[in-house]
């Protein structure tokens, strides 16, 4: 129950995005799932390669460059996906970040929702 109410509101996290940045386009709610589901796995099986594959660069800038891993997993979503738009990589670089924000929010409410009821 609680996966399928992140997935919910990951996916109403991304029609907020659209709306307060102009870089950042989807074209329904159905879309926002669908991108929502695909950022999920995204981030699931590729971002920990990715993060391994890049260590070096990471630790020399301080960690700095996981932005730039969430970036691509945001452009790369919506470079599969007819649904989600961005403009270029500085607005999926802002898109990633406020889609974080997002589900930091998102993640504490369900916690502490969840946790209450048990």
């Amino acid at each position: 129950m609680k996966l399928l109410a992140r997935w919910l509101l990951l996916a109403a996290a991304l029609l907020l995005l659209a709306h307060l940045y102009p870089g950042v386009t989807v074209k329904s709610f159905g879309a926002a799932m669908i991108a929502a589901l695909v950022l999920g796995l995204f981030n699931a099986v590729l971002r920990p390669l990715l993060v391994v594959l890049t260590l070096p660069v990471t630790l020399l800038t301080l960690g700095l460059f996981l932005f730039v891993i969430n970036a691509l997993m945001f452009y790369w979503a919506a470079s599969l996906l007819d649904g989600l738009t961005v403009r270029g990589f500085g607005a999926a670089l802002i898109g990633s970040l406020i889609y974080s924000a997002c589900g930091l929010v998102i993640d504490a409410a369900l916690e502490r929702l969840f946790n209450r009821s048990a």
